[in-house]
């Protein structure tokens, strides 16, 4: 850190702070010529009682107000931007199109190292030789014969980092025993960028699989010196992830960095493997189970270009790059790259408008589009390229409707379904159970009276778990211990009731003694390399029968899967969200997607009570591609998103009044400035689908506009009006652009 020379002039900070606006601070420079050097960088200002870390957004040397009222800046943290411009424009616009302050947007971007005054410096850990160190010869640690490795790696290299000890197989016991003599001693390397871009020969660690002739085409439709967004719809199993590996080729090659963003952090490792396996270049992970230090590392390395391929999660979008070339979202569709507290962003969005001002090409790859972008791509604004058939050998799954309707039901499965899964087993397949509820039931139910186990807290059910036996709210978190009799009328018979992955998966392991039954669920792959050791075993081929939620349902490829059983569908089709059956279509499409991915034949078996839906018909005979259009002209017909624009604004309290109170302000403001008409409608207050949540009412109001242009300039107008008004402080409230949940 430098202290701040003595001439002065002024700046503009953003301050991780709630308010829509920048801080005005004293930067002492040396010369004014200079002055533009320190946008991007970090300092530590007075906000105030407390010490805050900011980031410089302009220079100016003249005040806008009062000088003698404007605090000097404390230090000057970075001697170097730690935010390029690229990325500093990128959250500026994302902190005016989603309404959410500035300060906060690229707090939101910066790992926690550098939000806390880390140095911003690319840096790894190492270990050198000490000065007794090198005066040894090769042999003096002939005794312990790992430490004299390490030794003499030592003597023949100026350092030893925490990848080449590990590729040397010296573990960390050895290198501190060393240290502990005095021989060795920690130090930090700084990486340095890497520029050019690689050979072929340098690239590539295994050839590239011929592609089919849709995937040549689809391929050679990409252009990456000129930005474009392509939506890349593959049926799954089309080899999506193959296009995504030759794509990511060509940018290597001509020296620019490819961003690979994935929706779960389950699908990480698969993804990270096949392009190790793939390409000889460094490849850094962004998401959350990366730890906090190594995530800072990650960041710095994609900043300075030491890393050729960044993949993450929905946070990695706003990660710097040096010379990004390429952005593959795989998934598009999926709901997870929407962040749903704090800065309300879409990934998806913000990197197509990334790209646009990079100049380089995005793709969209999904086996079921979004409606937004499946209706961007049909009006021209997206370039549609489709890949219909399965590589390789496999087949699509035959799929089939049951008939639930007079049907016993054991463990939510009917006989067919049991039958079906004995007959793959015993041909030596795998099944997959898919079952879109967690724990053991959703509630406990005196039979009796009628009484069940609700949340105190919340206006839910607390969900019966058996392993271990509790109660569980899966909105507040609230826990507790399993009732023994009802608190109503004493009666000590208490039912489970409903259905959930724990259950099923205690009966099929009676029922199956012989095979393993594996549950993937948020519940049993808390543990961080939980799901990884679990899909593990399922690669291994052995016979077994696989339990999950839709974490099952996201690009995994399990070749030996031959039989899916999905136990309910009709959640979508019966869903208040006008957005359930879209979901319910991908979702079955997916998990369907999962069986015979090779040279096993594969079926998928679909349990309905309402078989005869017009739009279950539709999906299973027609496709997924068909049944989105369908949906797309109820949409219009309705006048909903994708067909126009919609904002959402929440309040909670623990007062439901205050929250409705607030509520009603914000639309009397939006009234009157823009009045309800065909192209601009509003809907609310009215409670959420769960009014109550944590001892906290929640309420939202619904802004819908035919042109995005008016909705932006609709909510600049009202919320300058919102912030300053008394009620605005009273509830906790936020606005949703682009609202994905209602």
């Amino acid at each position: 850190m430098t202290k701040p020379p003595s001439q002065a002039t002024y700046c503009s900070v953003a301050l991780p702070v709630p308010l829509r606006r920048l801080f005005e601070y004293q930067l002492p420079i040396l010369e004014n010529n200079i002055a533009q050097s320190f946008i991007g960088r970090r300092v530590e200002v007075k906000f105030g009682q407390q010490l805050l870390i900011g980031l410089v957004l302009s220079v100016q040397k003249t005040a806008t107000y009062d000088p003698s009222k404007i605090k000097p800046v404390e230090t000057i943290i970075d001697s170097q931007p730690v935010l390029p411009l690229e990325l500093l424009s990128l959250c500026q616009w994302a902190a005016r199109y989603y309404h959410h302050p500035v300060g906060e947007t690229i707090s939101t971007a910066l790992p926690q190292a550098l939000r806390h005054g880390k140095p911003g410096i690319n840096t790894r850990p190492a270990w050198r030789l000490s000065t007794e160190g090198k005066g040894l010869p090769e042999t003096a640690l002939a005794r312990a014969p790992k430490q004299q490795q390490a030794l003499q790696y030592l003597l023949k290299h100026s350092n030893l980092s925490a990848e080449a000890a590990a590729q040397q197989n010296i573990s960390n016991a050895t290198l501190q025993a060393m240290s502990k003599k005095g021989l060795i001693e920690k130090t930090e390397l700084v990486l340095e960028t890497l520029n050019s871009g690689l050979s072929g020969e340098q690239l590539l660690s295994q050839e590239s699989p011929a592609l089919t002739a849709e995937q040549q085409v689809a391929l050679d439709q990409i252009r990456y010196h000129q930005f474009n967004t392509y939506l890349l719809e593959g049926a799954t199993g089309s080899g999506k992830t193959e296009v995504y590996l030759q794509m990511v080729a060509r940018v290597l090659q001509a020296g620019k960095q490819a961003l690979i963003l994935i929706p779960e952090i389950g699908l990480t490792p698969q993804t990270v493997m096949r392009v190790r396996q793939r390409f000889n270049c460094e490849v850094a992970e962004l998401h959350s189970n990366v730890s906090e230090a190594k995530r800072a590392q990650n960041w710095l390395a994609a900043r300075d270009g030491c890393a050729h391929i960044i993949i993450g999660t929905r946070l990695a979008s706003l990660s710097p790059m040096r010379d990004l070339g390429l952005i593959i979202i795989d998934e598009e569709h999926d709901l997870s790259f929407k962040q749903q507290d704090g800065l309300r962003y879409s990934a998806r969005d913000l990197s197509i408008y990334r790209a646009s001002k990079l100049n380089i090409p995005v793709v969209l790859g999904s086996a079921t589009p979004s409606l937004e972008s499946l209706h961007n791509a049909i009006h021209g604004r997206y370039q549609h390229l489709r890949l219909t058939k399965r590589a390789g050998v496999a087949k699509p799954p035959s799929i089939h409707l049951v008939d639930l309707r007079q049907k016993a039901l054991t463990a939510g499965l009917c006989q067919d379904a049991i039958s079906a899964i004995a007959n793959t087993l015993s041909n030596g397949h795998q099944v997959m159970i898919f079952i879109n509820r967690r724990g053991y039931a959703p509630t406990l139910l005196c039979h009796n009276c009628g009484w069940h186990a609700g949340c105190r807290n919340c206006d839910a059910q607390l969900t019966l778990h058996r392993s271990p036996p509790h109660l569980h709210c899966h909105h507040c978190g609230r826990q507790q211990a399993i009732n023994r009799h009802c608190p109503e009328c004493n009666n000590h018979q208490l039912t489970p009731k409903g259905l959930g992955t724990e259950q099923t998966e205690q009966w099929l392991q009676a029922q199956f003694p012989q095979v393993q039954v594996i549950r993937v669920d948020r519940d049993s792959t808390q543990r961080k390399q939980a799901l990884s050791e679990y899909l593990e075993v399922v690669a291994k081929g052995e016979p077994c029968i696989l339990i999950g939620t839709q974490m099952l349902a996201k690009g995994h490829h399990l070749p030996k899967i031959a039989l899916v059983v999905v136990v309910d569908c009709d959640q979508g089709l019966l869903s208040a969200d006008f957005r359930g059956p879209e979901r319910m279509g991908q979702l079955i499409t997916q998990v369907a997607g999962r069986a015979g991915r090779e040279e096993i034949a594969g079926t998928v078996l679909i349990q309905s009570h309402t078989p005869d839906h017009p739009l279950l018909e539709l999906l299973l005979s027609k496709g997924y591609h068909l049944f989105a259009r369908e949906l797309l002209k109820e949409r219009q017909i309705s006048k909903l998103p994708p067909i126009t624009y919609m904002a959402m604004f929440r309040a909670e309290s623990k007062r439901a009044e205050i929250a409705r109170e607030f509520l009603s302000m914000v639309g009397k403001t939006f009234v009157d400035i823009a009045p309800p008409s065909p192209s601009v409608r509003y809907l609310g207050p009215i409670p959420s689908r769960m009014e109550k949540v944590n001892e906290r009412y929640r309420y939202q109001f619904q802004l819908m506009c035919d042109s995005r242009a008016e909705l932006q300039q609709v909510l600049d107008k009202a919320l300058e009006r919102i912030d300053q008004h008394a009620l605005s402080k009273r509830a906790r409230w936020s606005v949703d652009v682009d609202a994905l949940e209602v």
